[in-house]
């Protein structure tokens, strides 16, 4: 089956001036996304996510390698057939209506359905947006211009989502309702691709992760890699007012203590005879750990 998203050996380089040396933006990477797969792109600030984006969607040419979206060359119109997309900081005609953008979408990519109106209002609905449907969109703020967009690449029933830090600019609630509806895309049978800062959505969304620093892609793995990679560790949280040796207090009355899995029994027993409450046990792997640890290994190797 032919991939949503191929890229091999693809490149980004940037001049710089004559007296310093080329800037390797995207540095020789190489994946491959199948259909339906919801993928997580991951790194600091600078590290080349959003550039590798927009050489996808077309807004920038590689410097080398090649990338394609459903066997064809990310430069073809045809690539972007079907396309959902969502930059970091979206721009939208603000003297319009989140209903007249999204109508103008859906013209746009060629959607038909039985009700026009209907449709978008309900994209609008989901993301909150129904109650100002009919107002231009200028007076609206960051993360409501953020919903709008997202709304937008929904409703023009898209096969691959391309998203840029979806979640910037989105209260809690906002970005709750944001990851539950992406979600719902991915188990439909979407291709989601996108970028975040927010490494628990990542893990909640992403049926695997790339880690992209300076450039280079670090990793890719699996939300299972990464728990069977730290299987012996636990982290386990309680509350209680008396000290317990290893552990380290979160705040007033609530401690956290890292064991192995051969210890696991005994401290859990030690906890309750202490008279301590005991909130949860979960495995210490997290995307968080292997951020970390991955940007180390990167810095390290760095000249």
């Amino acid at each position: 089956m032919t991939p949503a998203i191929h890229v091999e050996n693809l490149s980004k380089t940037y001049p710089r001036s004559w007296r310093s040396a080329p800037v390797n933006a995207v540095d020789d990477i190489s994946l491959s996304i199948g259909e339906g797969e919801a993928f997580g792109f991951i790194g600091p600030n600078g590290a080349g996510k959003s550039t590798t984006i927009k050489i996808l969607t077309g807004v920038l040419r590689a410097s080398a390698g090649r990338a394609e979206l459903f066997g064809h060359d990310v430069a073809l119109p045809i690539a972007r057939a079907g396309l959902g997309y969502v930059p970091e900081n979206p721009s939208v005609y603000d003297f319009l209506t989140p209903f007249e953008i999204l109508k103008m979408g859906m013209r746009l990519h060629g959607v038909k359905v039985s009700d026009e109106r209907q449709h978008c209002m309900i994209w609008l609905e989901r993301f909150g947006l129904s109650a100002v449907a009919n107002k231009p969109v200028r007076a609206f703020s960051k993360g409501m211009t953020q919903r709008v967009a997202l709304a937008h690449a929904l409703a023009i029933k898209p096969r691959l989502l391309i998203l840029d830090e979806p979640l910037s600019g989105l209260d809690p609630v906002g970005r709750k309702d944001v990851v539950d509806i992406l979600g719902e895309y991915r188990s439909g049978g979407g291709t989601l691709f996108f970028s975040s800062h927010v490494l628990h959505d990542v893990e909640s969304i992403a049926d695997r992760f790339g880690l992209i620093h300076r450039g280079k892609l670090l990793t890719i793995r699996s939300p299972q890699e990464v728990v069977a990679d730290q299987a012996d560790r636990y982290v386990l949280r309680y509350r209680k007012n008396a000290e317990i040796d290893g552990e380290v207090s979160v705040r007033a009355g609530l401690h956290v203590l890292e064991v192995g899995a051969l210890e696991l029994p005994q401290a859990i027993a030690k906890i309750q005879a202490d008279g301590a409450v005991l909130q949860d046990v979960r495995p210490k792997a997290s995307l968080e750990a292997v951020f970390f640890k991955a940007i180390a290994s990167g810095n390290e190797g760095a000249p």
